[in-house]
């Protein structure tokens, strides 16, 4: 037990030292052509690591993940809990592929998420967190921890990473409509499996 007390300890302190690296990061203020706004939300011991694909703009101005139209989905209509549910550090570990918003896309959207991100923190991250499970948002996500399955399979089955389970959802935004529609059976039998494990896990 003692043992087990230091080890979540010393998790603790390498996430803080890591945050503070993080939101000081400035990698992509070149490619961005605007300044960087990493954005972090989270303890070591959160019951669900969340990772999606990366902030919105809305997000970039209020440095509060998924404070937008998809997030409200996400939170009222998927997961059905409250704010102070989905904002309690404990219950969730918010991270995406990308810590900042990347800009918009020149064909519309937003941009890809750099690659560099990922690598050089989200994997750091994923090792001082110490969540019981993984919910996987969008198909950038997915194709990062699954790189040879498609979306529409994942989001119907049972996966893990690193030995945890591990659900897949796609990306809540208003511009996924047609894949909603395409696949009305995920949010009419599927959906209703991922929040059971949801509220499972939260205070």
């Amino acid at each position: 037990m003692k043992k087990r007390i230091e080890q979540k300890n010393d998790n603790k302190e390498k996430l803080k030292q890591l945050h503070s690296q993080i939101a000081q990061c400035q990698l992509c203020e070149e490619t961005f052509g605007f300044k960087p706004h990493p954005i972090l939300f989270g303890n070591c011991n959160a019951k669900i690591m969340q990772i999606s694909q990366a902030p919105s703009k809305s997000v970039h101005e209020t440095g509060r993940p998924f404070h937008d139209a998809s997030g409200k989905k996400l939170r009222n209509e998927w997961y059905q809990i409250t704010d102070e549910e989905f904002y309690n550090p404990d219950n969730f570990y918010i991270v995406s592929m990308a810590h900042c918003y990347p800009g918009k896309a020149s064909k519309g959207g937003d941009r890809h998420p750099p690659k560099i991100c990922s690598k050089t923190w989200l994997r750091r991250e994923m090792e001082l967190v110490e969540n019981e499970i993984y919910i996987i948002i969008g198909g950038i996500a997915a194709k990062y921890f699954f790189p040879d399955e498609k979306i529409s399979d994942l989001a119907f089955e049972d996966k893990t990473i690193n030995g945890k389970p591990a659900y897949i959802l796609p990306h809540p935004s208003p511009l996924n409509m047609k894949w909603f529609k395409d696949y009305p059976e995920f949010e009419a039998q599927r959906l209703p499996i991922i929040r059971k494990e949801v509220h499972r896990y939260i205070k």
